[in-house]
């Protein structure tokens, strides 16, 4: 039930306090003291003015993504983390904002550069970090694979339905048994008449449990190298294609993460993409979606920052409000430069890939360093709030949960460091294939 919190007047009048058409979540017996993150609270963290870096088109974008989130994500997304549902009716509004196919031109695609790209990815994780992500997936890897490594026909079969969010694309690659060494995968591609078998299993994989399309990587039985094949889920059958839900999360809820079982998938010959010849294709499209992903804790941790300091500006304690402590405001601080620091490192790294400049390592120590940051910033906020940080209604619990995530996929914080190691000392500290 939503209802109106009553504050002590005179404490918020002494201190400048606004609490005009403040609501939170609680009951008639027992009132929260503070707004939830229904009213998602306005943009306080930007402290630098990332603004002043973009261009007009990319400020646009902003707003307007920043608009939608705010008014139609963050009123409802809590429900659905909680119940670990996908907001299915939010895809149309998705394909409406015109950001399907970044980075990708023709087909349907919006075409918007690496920066927007970047941009969005931003404001959306402001807000909910799994509806970004679920956008990442669909985005920088399903598409990206298809548009970079595909042909003219396959681009045109799927890329218009996927930039307009009328079909939804999930990427197979992570294993039961093969997570950070992905290279030694274990599915097997083998050539039939007409085209290709598929036997394996996937895991973790995003969206799968209701995705149009599907691009699932393999080991050619031929030549022992990766393949990719585009794959459309509703036309197979449950004997060839399984894709279980992953139950139990505690971070990233909404995203609908799969266990998938491939067994005796026919595939065309037209739906293998001639460009994945090796696992350096693989490559290719996790360093576009690891890019976004330095940008995701950026955006994480604005929220946060905006919703603690709302929070402690309303709520009182000892007769005074608890931005007016001096502990508050050093944990209020640490947290805003290290935001600052985090966005400059996004936004220079996305320069620099503009460019054609920014190498592995590079993404890899701004994903590693932006998502261990992310960390402290999100577990300062959960001390801001004391016993409400627990709570989902105040934002920062979610976000507390679903950095663990980011600090895990597209590469662990410790494999994203050995990789800028590697770059930087030119000595390989694990493996490589």
């Amino acid at each position: 039930q939503i209802v109106t919190v009553n504050k002590n007047n005179e404490i918020n009048k002494k201190y400048g306090i606004c609490n005009r058409n403040k609501q939170s979540y609680g009951t008639d017996s027992f009132q929260q003291t503070a707004t939830a993150n229904a009213v998602f609270p306005e943009l306080n963290s930007d402290w630098f003015q990332l603004d002043g870096l973009l261009t007009n088109e990319e400020q646009l974008m902003r707003k307007k993504v920043r608009n939608f989130m705010e008014s139609e994500v963050a009123p409802v997304i809590n429900s659905f983390w909680e119940r670990a549902e996908f907001p299915h009716h939010l895809l149309p509004r998705l394909g409406a904002l015109g950001i399907g196919g970044c980075n990708q031109q023709g087909y349907g695609c919006s075409g918007h550069p690496i920066m927007t790209q970047g941009v969005i990815m931003m404001e959306m994780a402001r807000v909910d970090p799994s509806l970004s992500l679920c956008f990442l997936v669909h985005d920088s890897l399903c598409m990206y694979t298809i548009s970079a490594l595909g042909n003219d026909d396959q681009k045109q079969r799927f890329l218009p339905k996927l930039a307009s969010f009328q079909h939804v694309g999930c990427w197979a690659l992570t294993e039961p048994e093969w997570g950070s060494d992905a290279s030694s995968l274990a599915t097997t591609a083998t050539k039939v008449e007409g085209g290709w078998r598929l036997d394996g299993k996937k895991r973790w994989i995003g969206n799968s449990t209701f995705a149009d399309v599907c691009v699932v990587f393999a080991r050619n039985t031929l030549t022992e190298e990766i393949n990719a094949f585009i794959l459309q889920p509703p036309k197979l059958s449950s004997h060839q294609w399984s894709a279980q839900k992953m139950d139990n999360k505690t971070g990233m809820r909404v995203v609908q993460n799969g266990d998938i079982s491939l067994s005796g998938v026919l595939v065309q010959e037209a739906d293998r993409l001639p460009l994945a010849t090796s696992f350096q294709a693989a490559n290719e499209a996790l360093a576009a979606s690891r890019l976004m992903v330095v940008w995701q804790p950026v955006g994480m941790c604005m929220g946060v920052y905006d919703m603690c300091l709302r929070y402690c500006k309303e709520r009182s304690q000892f007769g005074a409000p608890l931005a007016a402590q001096p502990i508050t405001q050093e944990k209020l601080m640490r947290m805003l430069g290290t935001i600052q620091a985090m966005a400059l490192m996004a936004w220079r790294v996305t320069q620099l890939r503009e460019k054609g400049e920014a190498t592995a390592g590079m993404i890899s120590l701004a994903k590693g360093w932006n998502s261990l940051h992310g960390r402290e910033v999100a577990a300062l906020g959960r001390e801001l709030l004391g016993g409400n940080g627990i709570l989902h209604d105040f934002h920062v619990a979610k976000i507390f949960n679903d950095m663990e995530a980011v600090h895990t996929y597209e590469g662990t914080y410790e494999i994203n460091m050995l990789v800028a190691g590697r770059e930087a000392t030119g000595l390989a500290a694990f493996k490589t294939r």
